[in-house]
């Protein structure tokens, strides 16, 4: 089965800076062994299904068959990094090891829960939900609330990378792997010490909120900014296209320039060269819309 078509921005923290609760969370996960990169997408679907397929269904992944909380014994995933394996800047540091990420899939779920309940009209709520909407909000917020560090250690989106993020990364720091497309060994990331990253977002944000305005980019950027003011400043953040590069043939992974582009258009923007946004901005379209497309009619 192909991993899900799902890109990550993961923070990895030092373990000493995690709080009590949480960092003896961690310690026990890493003593049963760490999560892989490869295996993250697909140990998410299987505890989701799992929480569906179970009788009752759970609300979120990890409840108790009443609903009353986490189960005692809830998963809890940890992926984890060495230091060595960030590049950093002069000015900015990291660690020390190990650096840690936990899935927070409850919490994460509990987020997309009251999104969709924000969105979804009653029709479908009440095919997708087993309890009521304001019940089902109530319960995805508390578990929200319960969160150890504040905010969930990884983002998601499906089909495609959010084009701001690329902003975070120094684009000749690229990691690939052309394993085959069904490999799970297979990857295209970027690793970035937490300092780098806050700089690159707070001066892209600056140029494109003066450029374009406040909304689109320069909003993703703004929230970007603040989603990494929660952790610790010597933690590193991981831009990765994840199960995306199932979709994409050898020689497009390596013709990718979408970190090239989405910085050289920011540089562009300061610099007042419409030209040269609009050059970049084709070539990030011709990419994303052969994705966009495979979504639509896969």
């Amino acid at each position: 089965m192909p991993r899900p078509f799902v890109a990550y921005l993961r923070v990895y923290e030092p373990l000493s800076a995690l709080e009590p609760a949480l960092a003896d969370q961690v310690r026990r996960a890493l003593e049963k062994g760490p999560l892989s990169r490869a295996d993250a997408g697909n140990r998410e679907r299987e505890l989701w299904l799992r929480s569906q397929l179970a009788t009752p269904p759970r609300l979120l992944p990890g409840d108790r068959s009443d609903g009353r909380g986490a189960a005692p014994n809830a998963p809890f995933d940890v992926m984890t990094i060495s230091p060595a394996e960030v590049p950093t800047s002069d000015a900015a540091r990291v660690g020390p090891g190990p650096l840690v990420c936990p899935l927070d899939l409850r919490a994460r779920s509990a987020a997309g829960l009251i999104g969709f309940l924000a969105q979804s009209s009653g029709p479908l709520r009440e095919e997708a939900l087993s309890t009521a909407a304001d019940e089902a909000r109530t319960r995805a917020a508390f578990v929200m609330a319960e969160l150890n560090a504040g905010a969930v250690h990884v983002v998601s989106t499906t089909w495609t990378v959010p084009l701001p993020w690329f902003a975070l990364v120094d684009p000749d720091t690229r990691r690939i792997v052309l394993a085959p497309q069904n490999d799970p060994a297979r990857q295209l990331s970027w690793r970035v010490a937490m300092a780098d990253a806050r700089r690159r977002v707070a001066r892209a944000h600056t140029i494109v909120k003066r450029s374009i305005g406040e909304n689109g980019p320069a909003r993703v950027l703004a929230d970007t900014g603040r989603w990494l003011e929660n952790f610790h400043p010597h933690s590193a953040v991981e831009l990765d296209y994840g199960g995306l590069v199932q979709l994409v043939e050898d020689k497009d992974l390596l013709e990718d320039t979408s970190a090239q582009d989405v910085n050289a258009i920011i540089d562009a923007l300061e610099a007042g060269d419409s030209e040269a946004v609009a050059l970049r901005y084709e070539s990030l379209r011709e990419f994303w819309s052969e994705l966009g497309l495979r979504e639509r009619h896969g």
